[in-house]
């Protein structure tokens, strides 16, 4: 049965996508901790521990999330853009890359921000723009 992020990677399900190639997709968090807030996943891979990724797919991943965060600090008013792998909650390997003003801005604890579908898609919009730039 495919995940959640699988159907998304698919077009089944909706998203607001930021980047794309062959193997990997990322799209806005639905529940972001900041603006901006990107989830990379690998498209034809459903392991739910990224160290279980074999080393071309891991490397891979990486280096998509890599552009990824360039293109986000080009298009959203940042410091940095943190990383985060959890995996706790949905079974498919990602990488959350958030835009940051401080340290404090990484706190999955904190309340997720609730943002229109306009802006959510101005923003993808934004980042999947300078993503074109870098390929």
């Amino acid at each position: 049965m495919a995940t959640i992020f699988t159907k998304i990677a698919c077009g089944e399900i909706p998203s607001y996508k930021v980047a794309e190639n062959e193997d990997f997709y990322a799209f806005l968090d639905i529940a972001p901790l900041a603006k901006g807030h990107t989830l990379v996943i690998p498209k034809h891979v459903e392991d739910d521990y990224i160290f279980h990724l074999d080393e071309k797919v891991y490397a891979g991943l990486w280096d998509f999330a890599r552009k990824v965060a360039i293109a986000m600090k080009n298009a959203v008013p940042c410091k940095r853009v943190g990383v985060a792998v959890l995996g706790m909650e949905v079974p498919h390997t990602h990488i959350h890359l958030v835009p940051l003003q401080s340290e404090s801005d990484l706190d999955f604890r904190k309340k997720k921000l609730e943002l229109p579908s306009d802006e959510m898609a101005a923003i993808a919009g934004a980042i999947l723009k300078e993503y074109e730039k870098l390929r």
